[in-house]
């Protein structure tokens, strides 16, 4: 089945492309956040041992399927050879950093009082949702960076290795519909509005994915350093807020396991299909 999804990528627009796969994600983002209209609450290991996996894929994503293909890719020999992923990595940091100082947001395990961002009276589920877009954002611009490489003609960049990140983005997403929605359910909101926020969060990713992938078509010489600036806003949010979120409770040795799992099932993913 894998392979008929790469044979029709592979008949496409790759720009396309990246809408479709994006918006892959973003459904499955909607299938996790629609549980919550079959059960009633989550327990918190088990939160924990998603975010967890979303860690690990986040940081096999950035390594398997961006940074060492921007390396490859990039001219010179030695330390010249680096230069573009060590800018563009640096920069993809940054960008996600600024965004976490201004963007209004609150992360899924914090109390109230540990709001982040340009201080704001929107509600509490506002804030929730706007912690996993700024998630998402580096995920669809990852995803569009490499079908953009694809649609540049880039040998480096492969319909399967886009596919496999695609496949594995998605797969993490499913846990973060459901960890947007269940806790915003257990503060009072309705079933509807907790699925219809959890689904939004990851609004982002295809509107991230379509800038990722024009902006690489237009400007060429621009891709290893926007495959290594997906990385590093994917290592940043990972480092940031991913892994303190899984670290607040008695579950910590589950988080853990749970990103080891994370991280194989990208890795395989992309050497199998990549």
């Amino acid at each position: 089945m894998i392979e008929s999804v790469i044979e029709y990528f592979e008949s496409i627009d790759p720009v396309l492309a990246a809408l479709y796969a994006s918006l892959f994600t973003w459904i499955v983002t909607a299938a996790g956040a629609s549980l919550v209209f079959l059960v009633k609450g989550m327990n918190r290991a088990l939160l924990d041992g998603m975010l967890g996996f979303t860690g690990g894929v986040m940081v096999a994503a950035s390594f398997w399927s961006l940074l060492a293909p921007g390396i490859e890719m990039s001219p010179g020999e030695g330390f010249v050879k680096v230069i573009p992923a060590a800018v563009g990595f640096a920069l993809g940091a940054l960008f996600i950093y600024g965004l976490d100082k201004v963007l209004p947001h609150l992360h899924i395990n914090f109390k109230e009082s540990e709001k982040e961002g340009v201080k704001t009276p929107w509600h509490r589920t506002t804030l929730l949702v706007l912690a996993i877009a700024l998630h998402n954002i580096p995920e669809g611009l990852a995803v569009g960076v490499l079908f953009g490489g694809v649609a540049a003609g880039i040998p480096e960049a492969t319909i399967g290795g886009a596919v496999a990140l695609a496949l594995g983005i998605g797969i993490q997403n499913f846990p973060e519909g459901l960890a947007v929605s269940m806790p915003l359910r257990r503060h009072g909101v309705s079933k509807f509005k907790s699925f219809w926020y959890g689904q939004m969060s990851a609004i982002v990713e295809p509107i991230a994915a379509v800038v990722g992938a024009v902006a690489v078509t237009f400007f060429i010489p621009i891709l290893p350093y926007a495959l290594a600036f997906a990385a590093g806003a994917m290592i940043f949010v990972v480092v940031e807020e991913v892994i303190p979120e899984t670290q607040r409770d008695k579950y910590t040795d589950i988080a853990t396991l749970g990103f080891i799992g994370g991280f194989i099932v990208m890795m395989t993913l992309d050497v199998a299909l990549g």
